[in-house]
């Protein structure tokens, strides 16, 4: 499987090895930080359930994103990712295609 994950990367085994690391890191990270989200927002027991689900299903979403650039910062693996988040915001159509060189497919 991690042979696998190298080939489609492009990636040797000590960059992999950072690369999962930072997905793990950020992972955890967010996790924490939308759980500190509610809190710090008030929210309690008697807040209304899906008040809380909603701000945390933005600080995952939106957070994880902004985290995850950060923290591969510190592995020295932000071209991976700046490429990895480049592709995601094509798809939400908030950065523009990538532009074709002249003369390929």
């Amino acid at each position: 499987m991690f042979r696998k994950w190298q080939k489609k990367w492009g990636v040797g085994p000590r960059q992999l090895f950072l690369i999962l690391c930072t997905f793990a890191v950020t992972g955890t990270l967010t996790a924490w930080i939308s759980r500190q989200a509610t809190l710090w927002s008030g929210m309690d027991e008697q807040t209304f359930w899906v008040w809380k689900i909603v701000l945390r299903l933005a600080v995952l979403i939106f957070g994880y994103q902004i985290l995850i650039l950060f923290v591969a910062l510190l592995f020295g693996q932000f071209p991976f990712f700046w490429k990895y988040e480049q592709k995601i915001l094509r798809r939400f159509g908030l950065m523009r295609p990538e532009k074709k060189a002249e003369g390929k497919a």
